[in-house]
Protein backbone atom coordinates (compact mmCIF):
# COMPACT_ATOMS: atom_id res chain seq x y z
CA UNK A 1 0.00 0.00 0.00
CA UNK A 2 1.35 3.40 -0.95
CA UNK A 3 1.92 5.98 1.76
CA UNK A 4 -0.87 8.50 2.15
CA UNK A 5 -0.31 12.22 1.79
CA UNK A 6 -0.36 14.68 4.69
CA UNK A 7 -3.12 17.25 5.20
CA UNK A 8 -1.73 20.62 6.31
CA UNK A 9 -4.05 23.19 7.89
CA UNK A 10 -2.65 26.51 6.66
CA UNK A 11 -3.52 29.64 8.69
CA UNK A 12 -4.18 32.93 6.91
CA UNK A 13 -3.59 36.41 8.41
CA UNK A 14 -6.67 37.84 10.14
CA UNK A 15 -5.84 41.38 9.06
CA UNK A 16 -5.02 41.82 5.40
CA UNK A 17 -1.29 41.71 4.74
CA UNK A 18 -0.35 40.84 8.34
CA UNK A 19 2.00 38.05 7.28
CA UNK A 20 4.16 38.71 10.34
CA UNK A 21 1.56 36.80 12.36
CA UNK A 22 2.38 33.57 10.53
CA UNK A 23 5.02 31.09 11.68
CA UNK A 24 8.04 30.33 9.45
CA UNK A 25 6.67 26.81 8.86
CA UNK A 26 3.77 28.32 6.90
CA UNK A 27 6.22 29.76 4.39
CA UNK A 28 8.17 26.51 4.27
CA UNK A 29 5.20 24.27 3.51
CA UNK A 30 3.34 26.62 1.17
CA UNK A 31 6.46 26.77 -0.97
CA UNK A 32 6.22 23.03 -1.57
CA UNK A 33 2.49 22.21 -1.59
CA UNK A 34 0.87 21.68 -4.99
CA UNK A 35 -2.67 20.74 -3.92
CA UNK A 36 -5.11 22.91 -1.95
CA UNK A 37 -8.64 23.13 -0.68
CA UNK A 38 -9.71 26.74 -0.18
CA UNK A 39 -12.83 28.71 0.66
CA UNK A 40 -11.98 31.16 -2.11
CA UNK A 41 -9.49 30.10 -4.78
CA UNK A 42 -8.88 33.66 -5.98
CA UNK A 43 -7.80 34.94 -2.57
CA UNK A 44 -5.85 31.73 -1.91
CA UNK A 45 -3.81 32.28 -5.05
CA UNK A 46 -3.20 35.90 -4.10
CA UNK A 47 -2.06 34.88 -0.63
CA UNK A 48 0.40 32.29 -1.95
CA UNK A 49 1.80 34.79 -4.43
CA UNK A 50 2.31 37.33 -1.61
CA UNK A 51 4.47 34.79 0.21
CA UNK A 52 6.33 33.37 -2.79
CA UNK A 53 6.62 35.63 -5.81
CA UNK A 54 8.46 32.88 -7.68
CA UNK A 55 5.56 30.40 -7.48
CA UNK A 56 3.96 29.35 -10.75
CA UNK A 57 0.33 29.39 -9.65
CA UNK A 58 -0.79 27.50 -12.77
CA UNK A 59 1.14 24.46 -11.52
CA UNK A 60 -0.96 24.30 -8.33
CA UNK A 61 -4.29 22.43 -8.18
CA UNK A 62 -7.12 24.03 -6.20
CA UNK A 63 -10.48 22.68 -5.11
CA UNK A 64 -12.89 25.33 -3.85
CA UNK A 65 -14.99 24.52 -0.77
CA UNK A 66 -18.57 25.20 -1.82
CA UNK A 67 -20.51 27.32 0.68
CA UNK A 68 -23.54 25.05 0.47
CA UNK A 69 -22.23 21.65 -0.62
CA UNK A 70 -18.93 21.72 1.26
CA UNK A 71 -15.65 20.29 0.01
CA UNK A 72 -15.24 17.72 -2.75
CA UNK A 73 -14.32 14.83 -0.47
CA UNK A 74 -13.82 12.40 -3.37
CA UNK A 75 -11.04 14.63 -4.69
CA UNK A 76 -9.56 14.96 -1.20
CA UNK A 77 -9.42 11.18 -0.75
CA UNK A 78 -7.97 10.73 -4.25
CA UNK A 79 -5.16 13.22 -3.64
CA UNK A 80 -4.28 11.86 -0.20
CA UNK A 81 -4.48 8.22 -1.30
CA UNK A 82 -2.13 9.03 -4.17
CA UNK A 83 0.39 10.28 -1.61
CA UNK A 84 -0.04 13.97 -2.41
CA UNK A 85 0.35 16.45 0.44
CA UNK A 86 -2.64 18.78 0.59
CA UNK A 87 -3.17 22.21 2.16
CA UNK A 88 -6.42 23.66 3.51
CA UNK A 89 -6.93 27.43 3.67
CA UNK A 90 -9.82 29.42 5.12
CA UNK A 91 -10.49 33.07 4.30
CA UNK A 92 -8.82 34.22 7.53
CA UNK A 93 -7.39 32.68 10.67
CA UNK A 94 -6.98 28.99 11.39
CA UNK A 95 -8.78 26.34 9.31
CA UNK A 96 -11.11 24.10 11.25
CA UNK A 97 -12.09 26.70 13.85
CA UNK A 98 -15.63 27.87 12.99
CA UNK A 99 -14.64 26.90 9.47
CA UNK A 100 -15.45 24.18 6.88
CA UNK A 101 -11.86 22.98 7.11
CA UNK A 102 -12.99 20.87 10.07
CA UNK A 103 -14.89 18.53 7.73
CA UNK A 104 -11.85 18.18 5.50
CA UNK A 105 -9.71 17.23 8.48
CA UNK A 106 -12.33 14.72 9.64
CA UNK A 107 -12.31 12.93 6.29
CA UNK A 108 -8.51 12.87 6.25
CA UNK A 109 -8.57 11.18 9.66
CA UNK A 110 -11.18 8.68 8.45
CA UNK A 111 -8.85 7.33 5.77
CA UNK A 112 -5.82 7.23 8.05
CA UNK A 113 -4.01 10.29 6.70
CA UNK A 114 -1.85 12.47 8.96
CA UNK A 115 -3.30 15.90 9.79
CA UNK A 116 -0.84 18.68 10.67
CA UNK A 117 -1.96 22.10 11.96
CA UNK A 118 0.45 24.92 11.15
CA UNK A 119 0.87 27.77 13.61
CA UNK A 120 -0.90 31.05 12.96
CA UNK A 121 -3.39 33.61 14.32
CA UNK A 122 -6.78 32.65 15.75
CA UNK A 123 -9.09 35.58 16.44
CA UNK A 124 -10.82 33.59 19.20
CA UNK A 125 -7.63 32.81 21.10
CA UNK A 126 -6.19 36.29 20.62
CA UNK A 127 -9.43 37.90 21.80
CA UNK A 128 -9.51 35.69 24.88
CA UNK A 129 -5.88 36.46 25.64
CA UNK A 130 -6.47 40.20 25.51
CA UNK A 131 -9.86 40.27 27.20
CA UNK A 132 -8.79 39.90 30.82
CA UNK A 133 -11.66 37.45 31.24
CA UNK A 134 -11.40 33.84 32.43
CA UNK A 135 -8.99 31.98 30.17
CA UNK A 136 -9.12 28.83 32.32
CA UNK A 137 -12.74 28.01 31.46
CA UNK A 138 -14.33 29.27 28.26
CA UNK A 139 -16.71 28.23 25.48
CA UNK A 140 -17.03 29.32 21.87
CA UNK A 141 -20.65 29.42 20.74
CA UNK A 142 -20.29 30.46 17.11
CA UNK A 143 -23.13 32.52 15.66
CA UNK A 144 -26.13 33.27 17.87
CA UNK A 145 -29.69 33.03 16.50
CA UNK A 146 -30.58 36.01 14.34
CA UNK A 147 -34.19 36.51 15.42
CA UNK A 148 -36.07 36.79 18.69
CA UNK A 149 -37.13 35.15 20.89
CA UNK A 150 -34.34 32.66 20.13
CA UNK A 151 -31.57 35.27 20.33
CA UNK A 152 -32.76 36.70 23.65
CA UNK A 153 -33.13 33.22 25.11
CA UNK A 154 -29.64 32.25 23.98
CA UNK A 155 -28.01 35.38 25.41
CA UNK A 156 -29.72 34.93 28.75
CA UNK A 157 -28.76 31.25 28.83
CA UNK A 158 -25.10 32.05 28.07
CA UNK A 159 -25.00 34.71 30.76
CA UNK A 160 -26.57 32.32 33.30
CA UNK A 161 -24.07 29.60 32.39
CA UNK A 162 -21.19 32.08 32.63
CA UNK A 163 -22.33 33.12 36.10
CA UNK A 164 -22.82 29.55 37.29
CA UNK A 165 -19.55 28.15 35.95
CA UNK A 166 -17.41 31.33 36.00
CA UNK A 167 -16.95 30.59 32.32
CA UNK A 168 -16.16 33.08 29.54
CA UNK A 169 -18.63 32.83 26.66
CA UNK A 170 -17.43 33.76 23.17
CA UNK A 171 -19.61 34.37 20.11
CA UNK A 172 -19.43 36.09 16.74
CA UNK A 173 -21.73 37.74 14.22
CA UNK A 174 -21.78 38.60 10.53
CA UNK A 175 -19.94 41.96 10.38
CA UNK A 176 -22.89 44.00 9.07
CA UNK A 177 -24.94 42.88 12.11
CA UNK A 178 -22.30 43.74 14.74
CA UNK A 179 -24.18 46.77 16.02
CA UNK A 180 -27.50 44.92 16.27
CA UNK A 181 -25.82 42.19 18.31
CA UNK A 182 -24.17 44.75 20.58
CA UNK A 183 -27.56 46.38 21.16
CA UNK A 184 -29.03 43.05 22.20
CA UNK A 185 -26.15 42.20 24.53
CA UNK A 186 -26.47 45.57 26.27
CA UNK A 187 -30.23 45.15 26.51
CA UNK A 188 -30.33 41.57 27.79
CA UNK A 189 -27.27 41.21 30.03
CA UNK A 190 -26.86 42.48 33.59
CA UNK A 191 -25.00 45.74 34.19
CA UNK A 192 -22.36 43.87 36.23
CA UNK A 193 -21.54 41.38 33.45
CA UNK A 194 -18.25 42.15 31.73
CA UNK A 195 -18.17 42.40 27.95
CA UNK A 196 -15.12 42.42 25.70
CA UNK A 197 -15.36 43.55 22.09
CA UNK A 198 -12.37 42.52 19.97
CA UNK A 199 -12.38 43.80 16.39
CA UNK A 200 -9.80 43.96 13.60
CA UNK A 201 -7.39 41.89 15.68
CA UNK A 202 -3.72 42.17 14.55
CA UNK A 203 -4.55 45.17 12.32
CA UNK A 204 -3.08 48.62 12.91
CA UNK A 205 -6.54 49.85 13.95
CA UNK A 206 -7.35 46.89 16.21
CA UNK A 207 -10.03 47.61 18.82
CA UNK A 208 -10.04 45.47 21.98
CA UNK A 209 -11.83 46.75 25.06
CA UNK A 210 -13.37 45.14 28.16
CA UNK A 211 -15.70 46.79 30.65
CA UNK A 212 -18.99 46.16 32.40
CA UNK A 213 -22.28 46.26 30.53
CA UNK A 214 -23.20 49.25 32.70
CA UNK A 215 -20.13 51.14 31.51
CA UNK A 216 -20.70 50.16 27.86
CA UNK A 217 -24.21 51.63 28.10
CA UNK A 218 -22.80 55.01 29.11
CA UNK A 219 -20.91 55.32 25.82
CA UNK A 220 -21.89 52.75 23.25
CA UNK A 221 -19.48 52.48 20.28
CA UNK A 222 -20.50 52.21 16.67
CA UNK A 223 -18.77 49.10 15.39
CA UNK A 224 -17.29 48.79 11.93
CA UNK A 225 -18.53 46.23 9.45
CA UNK A 226 -15.52 44.02 10.03
CA UNK A 227 -14.95 40.74 11.91
CA UNK A 228 -15.40 40.95 15.67
CA UNK A 229 -15.41 38.58 18.63
CA UNK A 230 -17.73 39.20 21.58
CA UNK A 231 -16.89 37.77 25.03
CA UNK A 232 -18.94 37.94 28.22
CA UNK A 233 -18.21 36.91 31.82
CA UNK A 234 -20.98 37.27 34.40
Amino acid sequence: MSKKGILYLVPIPIAEGAVQTLSPEVRTHTKELKYYFAENVRTARRFLKSLHRELVIEEIAFSEIDKHEGADMATLKKWLNEGQNVGVMSEAGCPGIADPGAEVAAVAHSIGATVVPLTGPSSLVLALMASGLNGQSFCFNGYLPIKDPARTQKLKALEALSRKENQTQLFIETPYRNNQLLDEVLKQCSDSTRLCIAQNITAADAYIKTQSIGDWKKKKPTLEKSPAVFLILA
